[in-house]
């Protein structure tokens, strides 16, 4: 890292200096917008150009010391341009997912970078002679946003000529409306859009594959004359921007801000598309050790073990990344759900682990979810009544079903609020001349599902100690779950030593199959109303903490207040047999039919990191997960009496970085529930 570099993170991350430049919206007007429009009368579409022009428009040029790559939000948040009255309206006549945003999609910046923003501006004035009001409306709106981030440029050419920035003014100068030639015109461009797509109110937004449409500015640079230094100074800036302004991101804490990018990946004619910007990638990151951007990397069972070393550096400092995910699992997923051979091998990982098609998809992979433990609870009253474990399963089944049908009918009439911003970075709404709010070439919906390991270990625990051995009775089992195993302590060792998921046992681990099986079949052939398909997923995101917070003692011995596990990952209090029997239980499943997204996570104690040769050996396990069939994986890397120490002394750990379910964040920042399970999962060796 250069002197600049040093200097500019010890601005930004250490010091904080750039918070002194940030302005509430109530005081510069922009908040009492929405009740102007509503007196206008003004349609969604005319609201969200306005918004946006007028946050731009009083945006203030801020250019740091040593930055070279600019653009730095100063208003704290972006207001809603409707009313509080007519959002109740709204919400009492359709379903909105999370606050009704386009959000959470990978956009076309690799169109805008080479094609330029006045291309996209020509393209919708040409458009509007023959369109209807409706047409016109929309292309109007993009329009006017167009200009407005052009006369933010313009303002911010201004500023880097009277700072006597001559570099900032001609890269902005260069870009303003064309496509951008070298790495750094690029990068700044980006730096734009992606700071546009924020100020608009779409959130969660990814990188998408950076090192793949990036290449042809840092092949221009190559040819002429720059070194890969120069490029990677460019990049190193770029990944520092992401931190900027990370903290005024929507997310349910701080670093759960959808900032993700994808690097490799097999093309369809066969190739691995590592090249060298991806190994910039994963430098920058080693050398920043920022939360932002969340790395991930496609990898298959023929990808150099050299990639997985490189990762693996990474997950030894413990930025909780970079993640994988396995083409030769999720394509083949991605195709049997409907996307095309193309597509389905340009996939990128939405702001957890969700796995998207950018440029064209309007997947909403995190619509809702399904808790798997809850469907054993719901019918152990029933237990006595079974004459054998299937009859118990057969409800157990049912249960998945009817949730899963309750979960199509709450997501009919869905409303998404019209974004012209992510419409220009689409790849066919300004042709189409409808907002891309309307519907896009993919518009599929993603279900997780929560506490799976706890509902195969209790399926384990009812039909070997109920039905096999009948060494517990149905309404002893019962009572001792009512109580939270209080006078029960004998039941509760034998379900707490029980077998689990994650010790390679398939008398468990098939339990797990069958029930990702059926929840995979609740929604084959289930339409939305999009015409979208579901896709069922191995994730959690938040909805661990939540299905787990009221539930009671269940049978797989876990007491009423213990939480679930994350994502795809085994029980908390399993007996390990180090991280190869867990791998192995996790790649047993067809995880082809429940690929929505959902790593098994992994932990892992600083200690283990001692040597070079550990790392290698994390790199080959990574390798034995992919070949073995795992579809996607996260470890971290993690030292309980650090964390534990944080907790009491946190201005000590004000950069520790945690992996907390598909994001890394500052630990201290984190809530206390985030903390506690983070503390408390399984730490392993490499073995």
């Amino acid at each position: 890292m250069n002197e600049s570099i040093k200097a500019l993170k010890k601005y930004i991350i250490i010091d904080k200096s750039h918070h002194e430049f940030r302005r509430n919206p109530e005081d510069i007007g922009l908040s009492s917008l929405a009740v102007k429009f509503a007196k206008l009368g003004l349609s969604a579409q005319e609201r969200a150009g306005k918004m946006f022009s007028a946050f731009l428009d009083a945006e203030i040029p801020v250019i740091l010391p040593h930055e070279k790559i600019v653009f730095t939000r100063t208003i704290k948040s972006v207001p809603d341009y409707f009313t509080e009255d007519e959002l109740t309206l709204i919400k009492g006549k359709h379903f909105l997912a999370e606050k009704g945003e386009v959000f959470n999609i990978s956009a076309d910046y690799e169109r805008v970078l080479h094609e330029g923003l006045q291309a996209r501006k020509d393209l919708a004035k040409s458009l509007l002679e023959n369109a209807n009001q409706e047409e016109k409306t929309f292309l109007t709106s993009v329009i006017e946003c167009i200009e407005a981030i052009q006369r933010l440029i313009d303002r911010y050419i201004v500023e880097a000529d009277k700072q006597g920035t001559s570099d900032i003014a001609e890269t902005l100068r260069a870009i303003r409306n064309n496509g951008a030639k070298s790495f750094r015109q690029a990068v700044q461009l980006l730096r734009i859009l992606h700071f546009s797509a924020w100020a608009s109110g779409s959130y969660h937004n990814t990188l998408g594959r950076l090192d793949q449409y990036l290449l042809p500015f840092y092949q221009y640079d190559i040819e002429n004359g720059c070194s890969k230094e120069e490029v990677f100074d460019i990049l190193e800036e770029f990944f520092l921007t992401c931190n900027k302004d990370s903290d005024l991101y929507i997310g349910m804490q701080q670093g759960d801000n959808g900032q993700s990018l994808v690097l490799g990946g097999r093309s369809a004619s066969g190739e691995y598309l590592f090249n060298d910007i991806s190994e910039m990638a994963l430098r920058a990151s080693y050398e920043l050790e920022l939360i932002d951007p969340k790395i991930n990397i496609r990898v298959d069972a023929k990808t150099p073990l050299e990639v997985f070393e490189k990762g693996s550096q990474l997950t030894k400092i413990g930025l909780g990344f970079p993640q994988y995910s396995n083409d030769d699992i999720v394509i083949p997923a991605l195709k049997r759900w409907g996307y095309s051979e193309l597509d389905a091998h340009e996939y990128v990982v939405a702001a957890c682990w969700e796995f998207i098609i950018p440029k064209c998809g309007l997947d909403i992979p995190n619509i809702d979810a399904l808790s798997f433990i809850d469907c054993v609870c719901v019918n152990l009253q029933a237990l006595n009544k079974c004459n054998s474990f299937e009859e118990f399963y057969a409800l157990v089944e049912a249960e998945i079903k009817k949730r899963c049908s309750a979960m199509v009918e709450c997501h009919k009439n869905l409303y998404m609020k019209p974004s012209p911003i992510m419409s220009i970075l689409s790849d066919c709404a300004i042709e189409r001349k409808v907002d891309i709010s309307a519907g896009m070439k993919y518009n599929n919906y993603g279900i997780h599902g929560t506490g799976l390991a706890s509902a195969t270990d209790s399926l384990a625990s009812i039909k070997k100690f109920c039905f096999d051995e009948k060494s517990i009775s149905p309404n002893e089992l019962i009572e001792a779950l009512k109580n939270n195993f209080i006078n029960a302590q004998e039941i509760f060792e034998k379900l707490r030593n029980a077998p689990k998921m994650g010790q390679d046992d398939d008398f468990v681990d098939s339990l797990a199959t069958r029930l990702l099986n059926s929840f995979a079949d609740a929604f084959d052939g289930v339409k939305n109303e999009r015409g979208g398909i579901y896709r069922a997923g191995t994730g959690t995101a938040m909805y661990y903490v939540w299905h787990g917070k009221d539930l009671d003692a269940t049978p797989d011995g876990r007491r009423k207040g213990d939480v679930l596990p994350a994502n795809y990952s085994p029980s908390l209090f399993i007996k390990q047999k180090g991280p190869i029997s867990v791998i192995k239980s996790f790649a047993k499943p067809d995880l082809i039919r429940v690929a929505n997204g959902g790593p098994l996570t992994l932990e892992f104690d600083e200690s283990v990191f001692r040597n070079d040769e550990a790392v290698k050996k994390l790199a080959m396990l990574v390798r034995t997960f992919v070949v073995l069939g795992g579809h996607q994986l996260q470890l971290n890397t993690i030292s309980k009496s650090k964390l534990l120490d944080a907790k009491v002394h946190p201005e000590n750990y004000q950069n520790l970085i945690v992996r907390v379910w598909g994001w890394s964040g500052y630990f201290v920042e984190l809530d206390e529930c985030y903390q506690d399970h983070i503390i408390n999962r399984i730490e392993f060796g490499v073995e």
